[in-house]
């Protein structure tokens, strides 16, 4: 059993219940007296209007006993007595625990009462207006990045690029490249893109036959036979070079050199059969299977996650980085968006409907549960003095009432008795 600890409000509020307890014994007691005295004044003949207050009086006690039987029921049994239905609160507390999760369920969790009320929020319209203040977006800004901060330092670093690795690897297997890279080599011939690639190749290689001619010559002569003259040997390493180096520089000034068309005819035809070819396309993907089982690509795609949490922990953390001004400049141009857009309203609140009419439909047992349990936990008897202790008070007022209409009742009963009696 939870037992309730009383606060000094608690304790407060239990000394204004006794206060009043006192006030309502005491008019009790005062028509007590005053029906003993208008009893013996009406015996002594005092006069007919003694009747008229004894009736009052009399009235009045059996007003104010009969509430306090009632107030009293609710906590305890009355003088002890094990009256039936009394001390409620006490022996009935699971009970209304139970009625009271039901009353909350069918009352409070029905989707129809959720859509109710959030149709009449007008939660888009709201939302809308709140994001659109920038020191607003500047908090929901702030909090999604230390959300985001703690999120990736719970986060262990090793079970994200087991994942990671995992998804990309099995992603990259599951798509054929082949077709896709044709597509885009297509693409890049057509357009003539691939030139300035060429360009390149042709200029560097011009540079490095340039400055590593003795090197090209002597590889020439390091490979002819040991029979030859050596004067021969260097004629024609001279030869290889000059021809080499003619052929370059002429495929570097030449846009129309037959060595670049052969190029272009190269790369379109393998492009074509990239897309087409069923031999070419498997030899890329046994290529691409390779590729992917190789333990340096593996330590690659695993260290991407690395590099990727490190900047967007070091984004978050600065408040003028990039990816936090976009953040507060797209909250604020959503603000103002929902602020004027009806029609993005209306789909922004519908979502929110359908998400509280989804928890509260499929969830509501588990809801109203945690109402049930939570007052079958409680101590039976702390559970009446807390609930006493502050609503007794006005508890103690319906006594007082009692007394009071009481009192008024029996004296209108008792005058028109009198009255229809002659």
């Amino acid at each position: 059993m939870v037992s309730f600890s009383y606060t000094a409000a608690d304790e407060e509020k239990s000394r204004g219940v006794r206060r009043m307890k006192s006030l309502a014994t005491t008019l009790l007691l005062a028509v007590a007296v005053i029906y003993a005295l208008a009893t013996w004044a009406e015996n002594e003949g005092w006069g007919p209007w003694t009747g008229y207050v004894a009736a009052a009086a009399e009235a009045g006690m059996v007003g104010a006993l009969a509430d306090w039987f009632a107030v009293t029921a609710l906590f305890r049994r009355p003088l002890g007595l094990p009256i039936p239905h009394t001390a409620i609160i006490p022996t009935k507390k699971d009970q209304l625990g139970a009625s009271l999760g039901q009353f909350v369920g069918e009352n409070f969790l029905s989707a129809d009462v959720v859509r109710g009320r959030l149709a009449a929020l007008g939660i888009g319209r709201r939302l809308g207006g709140w994001l659109a203040d920038p020191a607003h977006a500047d908090r929901v800004t702030a909090e999604a990045s230390t959300a985001l901060r703690g999120a990736l330092t719970v986060l262990r670093d090793s079970d994200v690029q087991a994942v990671v690795g995992e998804a990309i690897t099995r992603r990259a297997e599951a798509v054929e490249i082949a077709p896709g890279l044709g597509k885009t080599l297509e693409k890049i011939v057509s357009d003539g893109a691939h030139r300035r690639a060429v360009d390149l190749v042709c200029t560097r290689a011009h540079d490095w036959l340039v400055t590593h001619g003795d090197s090209v010559m002597d590889a020439v002569q390091g490979g002819a036979p040991g029979w030859t003259p050596r004067f021969v040997d260097k004629r024609i390493g001279e030869r290889v070079y000059k021809e080499l180096l003619r052929f370059v520089t002429e495929m570097r000034d030449m846009p129309a050199h037959p060595a670049r068309g052969a190029i272009d005819r190269f790369l379109t035809d393998f492009a074509a059969d990239l897309q087409a070819d069923t031999d070419t396309r498997a030899r890329v993907e046994r290529l691409k299977s390779d590729l992917l089982a190789r333990p340096e690509v593996q330590d690659i795609i695993a260290s991407a996650w690395s590099s990727v949490r490190n900047l967007i922990i070091a984004a978050a953390e600065d408040d003028r980085s990039q990816l936090r001004l976009r953040a507060r400049a797209s909250l604020i141009s959503l603000g103002n968006r929902l602020s004027t857009d009806t029609r993005l309203q209306t789909k922004v609140e519908g979502w929110a409907e359908d998400a509280a009419a989804y928890v509260v439909t499929t969830y509501r047992h588990e809801i109203t549960s945690l109402i049930t349990d939570t007052v079958a936990g409680w101590d039976a008897t702390q559970t009446s003095k807390k609930i006493e202790a502050n609503i007794g008070r006005d508890l103690q007022f319906i006594r007082i009432n009692g007394t009071v209409v009481g009192a008024l009742a029996g004296l209108l009963i008792y005058t028109v008795s009198h009255g229809l009696g002659g």
